[in-house]
């Protein structure tokens, strides 16, 4: 049902830096240049980093966020580690959410501009 989500950004030099370190190990790569930004994928759905079109200060939205999905909790690791290599500030480390040891394990960080994201395994590593 979800066909893309774009995130906004008020520096797209440093964006891009970022997102492709972040999406390469998800197999995320640039698919789209829309002008004011690229579409990010690797099939669908895919993700936006985009100026804001009414061309004002992008913001992070307060309870809003973005969840990668990954193959592997080894994976989740990894892409949590690019991002704060990245400089991304930790919203939450890697670690099993919830009672279930096999369940959601995830790790949330900061993009340069402030918005959550979420990379997840949902089920044993």
């Amino acid at each position: 049902m979800l066909g893309y989500v774009t995130i906004g950004s008020n520096d797209m030099e440093r964006s891009l830096a970022f997102y492709d370190a972040v999406f390469e190990p998800l197999g995320g790569k640039r698919m789209m240049n829309t002008g004011r930004g690229w579409i990010y994928g690797a099939d669908r759905p895919c993700i936006g980093i985009t100026t804001p079109y009414d061309e004002q200060t992008a913001t992070a939205g307060n309870g809003s966020m973005t969840a990668l999905a990954a193959p592997t909790r080894a994976m989740v690791d990894a892409v949590y580690a690019k991002a704060r290599e990245m400089g991304a500030p930790c919203e939450g480390a890697p670690g099993v959410r919830g009672d279930n040891p096999d369940g959601f394990y995830g790790a949330y960080f900061r993009d340069p501009d402030g918005n959550k994201l979420c990379v997840f395994k949902f089920g044993p590593a």
